[in-house]
């Protein structure tokens, strides 16, 4: 089973303080992370997915720290029969919609149908390729796979896995309004779209987590600089996602006005390369060229001041089975080589391309860090380019952009959510890239229950992979949670689970 190492910094004595509900007081937690969607059908990033684990139910979730999804809006759920390739869960019997219409079965078979039915460019359609038919009866629903995958479970307990009402989301295209129809902790009572959403207690709310006893409001921040504002303002009570390196490396654990919490998180950032042929980059020498001058260690100081720390594959540490294979290939930062490497693939210098970035904390001057280190060796010609958030996504997922930084929260801690989503065909970076090797040990991983003999497979992956960089791996970053001295529970707030739990946040 895949071991992720979770460590809380600055946690003292007030954990263990008696809590004193204040049902008559909003808590109010800040984050620049977006929606994109209040439909799951419609959305694959951290805002739309912190809000989905408040507002609705999956089959199965994650305990705080935990590698094995436990029940959630099921009774019970396990692989029946041989071959790792038919899943079946039982529904917990007393489940409401806020209609006040039953739960059943059908509702899960609905869920998961439209989302593949939809297959929204932005949606997280992709992360049921194995999945064939879904079979409802009664409280039992049935899934079918087309080829073994052990990992379904935690893909069932992301928010892809959300049951929506059958009655209240259309069957082929998204749901659009400002409402949600979930049965999880929190109900969704206001929403604007970039400012707030207004979250209260779900009284018909049946699940594994405590029922939360005061009304949350999210707010959203397009910046670092704007969530900053807010928290020195007394405008929020929790700032989680993303503060500026400036601010967190001036940050404290021993302040008595603020807490802050430190967790060993596995979020990590890539380059992703474009290898569409007729792109700049569709020759994979091009593609070693860059791996072999990216200086990540001077990224990481001079932009994110030691925030974050450097990452050399794409499953990052802390998940099992992860190694260096881009140190181990690009030891040290080899103008020559990267010259020798350009002359090879027959191309004409400087190599000129775009370099695409959109929001998130030090996303300008990561970007014209990569630049100006690419530049420096005149073999290439880097053009930085923002976008909103909307045409950001809108562009990467049509293929129409060059290189783009990206940040990746894992769906569930396995290496599986850093690899089968990032680096297979059609992965859901959208950058043509396809390799028959690396798809053989993705489907060899998933084979194995026993995700402890998948590590060989995913030591050979991530060797393949820095050999063929459709992208490349630069950092991997800490949770922060800042929230003032009368709130607890931030050290539950999000971890490598991929869940975001509102509920655990409480006044002392």
């Amino acid at each position: 089973m895949t071991i992720v190492v979770l460590v809380a910094a600055g946690l003292g004595g007030w954990q263990l303080l008696p809590k004193k509900s204040d049902g008559g007081k909003t808590l109010t937690v800040g984050t620049t992370d977006a929606v994109t969607s209040l439909d799951p059908a419609g959305a694959y990033d951290a805002g739309s997915w912190a809000l989905y684990s408040n507002v609705f139910q999956s089959l199965l979730t994650f305990d705080p720290g935990g590698t094995t999804p436990v029940p959630d809006a099921a009774q019970s759920c396990r692989f029946i029969g041989t071959g790792i390739k038919t899943y079946q869960c039982k529904l917990k019997p007393d489940l409401t919609f806020p209609s006040g219409r039953a739960m059943a079965a059908q509702d899960v078979k609905y869920s998961f149908d439209r989302l593949r039915k939809i297959n929204d460019p932005v949606g997280p359609a992709s992360l049921f390729d194995t999945l064939g038919e879904v079979q409802a009866s009664g409280l039992t629903v049935t899934f079918k796979l087309k080829s073994p995958d052990a990992t379904f479970p935690f893909k069932v307990a992301t928010g892809a896995g959300s049951i929506v009402d059958r009655d209240s989301y259309p069957a082929d295209a998204l749901r659009t309004g400002d409402r949600i129809d979930g049965t999880g902790p929190y109900s969704l009572k206001a929403y604007k779209s970039g400012s707030k959403a207004t979250l209260v207690p779900n009284e018909k709310y049946d699940g594994p987590v405590k029922v939360p006893q005061h009304a949350t409001e999210l707010r959203y921040f397009k910046d670092s600089e704007g969530l900053e504002a807010a928290w020195k303002n007394h405008g929020v009570d929790v700032a989680a996602r993303s503060l500026s390196p400036d601010m967190l490396s001036g940050l404290s654990t021993t302040d008595p006005n603020e807490r802050l919490t430190v967790v060993d998180g596995a979020e990590t950032r890539n380059l992703v390369l474009n290898v569409r042929e007729g792109k700049p980059l569709h020759d994979e020498r091009v593609r070693q060229a860059i791996a072999t001058v990216i200086d990540r260690d001077k990224l990481v100081e001079s932009t994110y001041k030691g925030t974050v720390d450097s990452l050399f594959s794409v499953v990052p540490r802390g998940i099992a089975g992860h190694t260096t294979a881009y140190f181990d290939e690009y030891p040290k930062r080899d103008v020559d080589r990267a010259r020798k490497l350009l002359s090879e693939a027959g191309v004409s210098t400087p190599v000129k391309f775009e370099f695409a970035y959109s929001r998130g904390a030090a996303s300008k001057p990561e970007a014209e860090e990569i630049a100006r280190q690419l530049e420096a060796t005149k073999l290439f010609e880097v053009k930085t380019k923002y976008y909103d958030w909307e045409t950001f996504q809108k562009k990467y997922s049509a293929g129409k952009l060059d290189a783009y930084a990206v940040g990746w929260l894992p769906d569930f801690p396995d290496p599986d959510t850093f690899t089968a989503q990032l680096v297979r065909t059609g992965s859901s970076m959208h950058n043509g890239f396809s390799s028959k090797r690396i798809d053989d040990l993705i489907v060899a991983s998933q084979q194995y229950e026993d995700r402890e003999r998948t590590l060989r497979d995913f030591r050979k992956l991530q060797e393949a992979v820095a050999v063929d960089v459709p992208l490349i791996p630069l950092w991997q970053r800490k949770e922060y949670v800042l929230s003032t001295d009368d709130v607890t529970g931030g050290q539950y707030l999000s971890d490598a689970t991929g869940v975001f739990r509102l509920w655990e946040l409480d006044w002392i």
